[in-house]
């Protein structure tokens, strides 16, 4: 296309190949904020300030990240509300991975860690660490992949940075879960591991109340979710920056 002065006139491109629909960003504000909001009340009455780096600072990032998606809804072409949700929407479950980490970790501690290969601090300071690592990694490579200036090259590597950082979860997730199944089949069957040297809490046997119970199904939830959630960054980082799958708006909304 030429402008009236003779000099060539350039589209810009629309940045997700698609118009941000508004109405899903803010409904997703919504549902964020309130459950947000919950978890602080909770963290203060109950003292559980290990809630803050991990539930709530997952619920602080995706209000960043789709507050920049409703942004982009009025103007789908700036850089900045662009950057901000792929950087903090690729960061956001990671945190509440962790949760999940730490409560099994404090789970296994009330039921008897006889059953559990590994120790609830070292099963704590373990897969944190595994999902610290990929926080940064997965913040790196959006952040690169992302960027106003960034060059074709660029985006690649960004992706495949991303991709890392996400498949590197996706294996600590597995890990987790196969540990986990572990540790309820044999709590369930009373059938505790052998250690050559024991360790603190070994010989206790807690009771799997009601409420543990709501606890354990709400985390098996989740953790299913977290796994969707997963397969569905790889396929998209594999698929490109710019494929189907990151270019169509209703499977990121699922």
């Amino acid at each position: 296309m030429s402008s009236t002065n003779g000099t060539d006139f350039i589209q810009p491109q629309l940045q997700y190949n698609y118009i941000p629909t508004r109405w899903v960003g803010i409904t997703f504000l919504s549902f964020y904020g309130i459950t947000t909001f919950i978890h602080i009340v909770q963290a203060y009455y109950y003292r559980l300030w290990w809630l803050f780096p991990t539930t709530i600072l997952c619920g602080w990032l995706e209000l960043a990240g789709w507050s920049g998606r409703v942004w982009s809804s009025s103007n789908p072409y700036l850089d900045k509300p662009y950057i901000l949700q792929a950087v903090t929407l690729i960061m956001a479950p990671t945190p509440l991975v962790a949760a999940n980490f730490i409560l099994l970790g404090r789970i296994i501690g009330r039921l008897g860690p006889q059953y559990s290969r590994l120790t609830p601090r070292r099963y704590t300071i373990i897969f944190v660490s595994c999902d610290l690592i990929s926080l940064v990694v997965q913040g790196v490579g959006g952040g690169i992949a992302s960027g106003s200036q960034t060059s074709a090259s660029q985006t690649a590597l960004g992706g495949h940075i991303a991709l890392g950082g996400t498949s590197f979860q996706l294996v600590a997730i597995g890990a987790y879960v196969a540990l986990a199944a572990e540790f309820l089949t044999r709590y369930v069957r009373d059938r505790p591991i052998q250690r050559s040297t024991p360790v603190p809490g070994d010989g206790f046997r807690g009771r799997l109340d009601k409420y543990l119970t709501r606890m354990l199904q709400a985390m098996i939830i989740m953790t299913v979710f977290l796994v969707i959630r997963t397969i569905y960054r790889v396929a998209e980082f594999v698929n490109g920056w710019n494929g189907k799958i990151i270019s169509t708006q209703w499977l990121f909304c699922t």
